[in-house]
């Protein structure tokens, strides 16, 4: 059986969590040999698989009736805080993303809040609910690299860092953790991402205005390849995780892999989406009371590092490639699609 992986992310800026999810997916189904990989361009296969939904997608499904699989990385509610003027365009991004949706013969939901948003646009397609994998190895801390990772960012050994990743603009919190910085002087904050849409991101004359007065212990490394972030992840002492919307995220999941304390931001995604307890957080306040305790308190750390490594389980690699197996196998043999119950 062949499968054919695509996205539209191979062919434009790289600085976001869709595109580490198809590398991570790509890599994953290659790790073994029951089935064989093409990508893009590279051929046609039995079943499609894509992880993005602009004309790419549309144009690479053609030929595969029946046999579309669309992960949803995107669902309406991404566009708050990402584009500016998102609520004139939210009308236009519901129809589309229905479209989206109903052109794939499965849909995989990554989280419930995910599956909800597939329901409410009323798009005709089976749901399926896959969590992103994780690559615990591909994380993990080592000494080697924490000493890399500390040297390209200009950090001594003695210093606390909190890091946070994401794109610069507004849903990401980006703002907040300015705030936090300014209020703990004796931590180091590294603030890891960009902006691939660059001037189509909300808010970013006003971010660009607190960045430029932000305190001293904050440092901006703009967009950096995926290939340096295992680099950034070992340099960190704990993840700050301020988002205000996500579906699955990769980064938080990604430092816990790493091995340190990671904060959430306490949304109802998250609470739908983790089966297990995590450290939260309801406000800057909170955050900062939280870092405060992470830097001082070790027995409090020590606690953070056990969450993390709890929430790894839910995300196993090898489980989810033996449902994506599966599920691939199913459409290939070109069984019928199984409606749920509430179409």
């Amino acid at each position: 059986m062949k499968i054919h992986v695509a996205s539209e992310t191979q062919y434009m800026v790289k600085g976001n969590g869709v595109h580490t999810a198809f590398r991570d997916h790509v890599e994953l189904l290659k790790s073994k040999n029951d089935v064989e990989v093409v990508v893009n361009n590279e051929g046609r296969g039995d079943v499609f698989h894509c992880h993005t939904y602009g004309p790419y997608y549309f144009f690479k499904g053609i030929g595969y009736k029946n046999r579309r699989i669309h992960t949803v990385h995107v669902i309406p509610d991404s566009i708050k805080g990402s584009l500016p003027f998102w609520q004139a365009f939210m009308p236009f991004v519901k129809w589309y993303l229905k479209q989206v949706y109903s052109y794939a013969e499965v849909c995989i939901a990554i989280s419930p809040m995910v599956e909800e948003a597939i329901k409410e646009t009323g798009a005709k397609t089976e749901i399926v609910r896959i969590f992103n994998p994780i690559n615990i190895e591909k994380w993990k801390r080592t000494p080697e690299n924490r000493k890399k990772g500390r040297e390209l960012l200009g950090i001594a050994e003695n210093e606390f860092v909190i890091l946070g990743v994401g794109q610069l603009q507004a849903r990401k919190g980006v703002e907040d953790f300015i705030d936090v910085a300014a209020a703990i002087p004796q931590g180091r904050f590294v603030w890891a991402g960009g902006r691939p849409f660059k001037a189509m991101t909300e808010g970013i004359s006003r971010i660009d205005t607190r960045i430029g007065s932000a305190s001293e212990n904050i440092q901006f490394t703009g967009m950096l390849d995926l290939n340096v972030m295992p680099l950034i992840y070992a340099a960190a002492d704990a993840m700050l995780f301020t988002s205000y919307q996500e579906n699955c995220p990769l980064a938080p999941i990604e430092a816990a892999a790493c091995g340190m304390p990671v904060v959430f931001r306490d949304i109802k995604e998250y609470r739908t989406l983790y089966d297990y307890a995590y450290l939260k957080a309801e406000s800057t306040d909170e955050f900062i009371k939280i870092t405060k305790q992470l830097i001082t308190d070790k027995d409090f750390y020590n606690s953070g590092l056990f969450l993390s490594k709890q929430l790894l389980v839910q995300f196993d690699k090898d489980k989810i490639r033996e449902k994506l197996v599966s599920l691939y196998a199913r459409l290939n043999a070109h069984i019928p699609k199984l409606y749920p119950s509430w179409m």
